[in-house]
């Protein structure tokens, strides 16, 4: 959001005066949308008004509407969009070195998240709301997906057939869920030992579909070659 003021006397006054203002208005928007995934981390959204938004954040019912004027709903969906696109980032990680520590150093980032973010991360994955969407769903939808392809990326197959597809998802919906009860277990166990326990699942579960299915088959022996 910009702001018009010219500031006399000054060359580029102008440009220099909506730069802040607009960097302010970030700022501001930034503030807004942690106060709301906090409180819908811990209410059902539709508990949650913007007085609520706005009492939490310190700011007046009239700024929440300037940022949101959508109301609630926009802001419910503008507050999963931001958690969802840095979750996106975890999983995209340099295709270098063995498989294995790619992998847990996407975790690392990952479970890093769920750790700082642990009120974002159960508003993003919460389910069942009246304010739930067809928008809202493909957000939490386009994270899944979105791993999905920066893993199969990393296995290196180049047309990945329905079986691995299917695992690689799973495996996804294996790690909300333990991340979801290890916010629930007050953080146990330790996350590195939790990381190491997943990166043990996704083996376990590539070597259960390798028993079905000869392209997952030759990605297993690949691993167990790559150390």
């Amino acid at each position: 959001m910009y702001e018009v003021h010219v500031v006399e006397g000054e060359p580029g006054g102008f440009l220099l005066y909506e730069r802040y203002a607009d960097r302010e208005g970030e700022e501001r928007r930034s503030q807004l949308l942690d106060a709301a995934l906090t409180l819908f981390a811990h209410r059902a959204p539709e508990e949650v008004s913007l007085d609520d938004v706005a009492e939490a954040a310190g700011v007046s019912r009239p700024l929440v509407y300037r940022y949101f004027p959508g109301g609630k709903q926009q802001l419910y969906e503008a507050a999963l969009r931001s958690a969802a696109e840095e979750l996106e980032h975890c999983f995209d990680e340099p295709r270098e070195g063995p498989l294995l520590p790619r992998l847990a150093r996407a975790l690392d980032r990952y479970l890093a998240f769920v750790d700082q973010h642990d009120a974002g991360f159960s508003a993003l994955l919460q389910g069942g709301s009246v304010v739930e969407t067809s928008r809202t769903t493909a957000i939490v939808d386009g994270v899944r997906r979105a791993a999905a392809q920066h893993i199969l990326s990393h296995l290196g197959v180049a047309a990945p057939g329905p079986r691995l597809r299917m695992t690689v998802r799973m495996w996804i919906t294996a790690v909300e869920a333990a991340s979801l009860i290890w916010l629930d277990e007050d953080k146990q166990p330790p996350l590195e030992e939790l990381r190491d326990w997943l990166v043990d699942q996704f083996v376990a579960v590539l070597s259960v579909t390798a028993r079905r299915d000869p392209q997952t088959a030759a990605l297993v022996d690949a691993l167990a070659a790559d150390g």
